[in-house]
């Protein structure tokens, strides 16, 4: 919160996340995901894609000791962007706050979902909870997903923090 408060004040924001950012929401938004995957191409969907291609890179974050700046930084960007799409559909400022929690807590819950998941080898059930919204998706959907992810997941492991804060994923 006070990092927004200092670009509010500033009037500018650290930069350092944003080819980052800018890998995450072009992956999450990946035609694969929305038909193999038959993850809702909605605002819902596409913001749970969002949330789960972020979270895989968070999760990689973590692993990295000197990446804890670079994180709040990455997480701090999608707060933003979040509110610039809340506002570009209609959300006043007096519930942006309300909506962008609940997001956070979205988000927060989906990191500790994937983590536990991927502890136990199956992400699968974190998937279906948080994915796909309106229903029980097919299996093959599911696993296309987790593969997908899998796949980023494995790629993201072998790359540098001075990689990824470029934007590379793979």
């Amino acid at each position: 919160m006070l990092g927004w408060f200092d670009r509010l004040l500033k009037g500018q924001g650290d930069e350092t996340a944003l080819p980052l950012y800018q890998a995450v929401v072009a992956r999450a938004r990946e035609p694969h995901w929305y038909v193999a995957g038959a993850v809702p191409d909605t605002v819902d969907g596409r913001f749970d894609m969002v949330a789960a291609v972020l979270a895989t890179v968070l999760l990689r974050l973590e692993t990295i000791p000197e990446a804890a700046a670079p994180s709040a930084r990455l997480t701090e960007r999608f707060v933003d962007d979040m509110d610039g799409q809340l506002r570009e559909i209609g959300i006043g400022d007096i519930v942006v706050g309300k909506h962008i929690g609940r997001m956070m807590a979205m988000l927060g819950g989906r990191l500790g979902a994937y983590r536990d998941g991927w502890a136990a080898g199956d992400i699968g059930p974190a998937l279906r909870r948080n994915l796909y919204r309106a229903g029980e998706p097919e299996a093959k959907a599911v696993a296309h997903v987790a593969t997908a992810l899998g796949a980023l997941r494995a790629d993201l492991a072998a790359l540098p923090l001075d990689a990824l804060l470029k934007g590379r994923l793979t």
